[in-house]
Parts: structure tokens; sequence; C-alpha cells
């Protein structure tokens, strides 16, 4: 059957169409996760990375090589370790938010302003402007 579980030696395997599974979906990627660690500390180590994420260190490696393929950081050695710089103007690759930095989705997570001129956020709940709700749109 093809959305049914399969039972291999009394060990149930879901599939994404049953079972728990559905319910541990997140809204980050691993790259997501391996970006926002990076942009927290630019020289973590991947072995924390891996901790951090639960992720294998090979998983964070081979994340790591794909966000630097694809332009999203920059690796550079800094003694016996690595520091990482996120590509300023990077944007995201899905059509839906291809116009969009992730300089904003960043800042947000990590707590830092993507620019110095940033716009401080308002003091009180009376202060945000009606419709706009606590989670920016990116």
């Amino acid at each position: 059957m093809l959305f049914a579980s399969r039972h291999y030696k009394n060990v149930v395997v879901e599939n994404e169409h049953t079972g728990s599974r559905r319910n541990h979906w997140t809204f980050l990627t691993n790259h997501a996760r391996v970006l926002i660690a990076i942009a927290r500390d630019p020289g973590v180590r991947l072995r924390d990375i891996a901790a951090s994420c639960d992720l294998t260190e090979r998983t964070v490696q081979a994340i790591v090589t794909d966000l630097e393929t694809d332009g999203y950081l920059t690796r550079t050695r800094d003694g016996r370790r690595n520091r990482y710089a996120i590509a300023p103007g990077a944007r995201f690759r899905h059509p839906a938010e291809a116009g969009l930095e992730i300089a904003g989705l960043l800042a947000y997570l990590t707590g830092r302003p993507n620019t110095p001129s940033a716009p401080p956020a308002p003091a009180t709940a009376d202060d945000v402007p009606h419709g706009h709700g606590a989670l920016p749109l990116l």
C-alpha cells in the first residue's frame, strides 16, 4: 500500500502520510537552523551546531557546503578554526520569497538588528499599528 505503515521485524516505519511523523514537522529547515547558528556565532564549531540542531556533524558539514556553494556564506580559516560570514544581500530561494533578503529573518531569529538604522520596536502593545501582529511579515 502506498500510504500504509510498513512493518519490519516488529518495528513500525511510518511515512509522511501516516502516524506520528506528521506531528513532528517544524517551520524551519535544517539549512535555516544551521545558518541561524552561524549568524549567532560566526566562529561556532560544526560539532556545536550539530549538537544544538540535533543533527550529525556530517549532515551539518554537508549543509555548510551547500550554503557556501550557493553563496549564502563564506568560510575562512582563523588559526585552527573556521570563521563564517553570511553574504550580505543573500535572498531566499523559493519564488514566493525570492525578492526578500534573508537578513531580516536572521536578525529576527537571532535577536540582532539587520541594519544599523533599524527602527526601534514599539514600547507597548498600544504602539503597534492596528492590523499588525507580534510577528513581522518577512
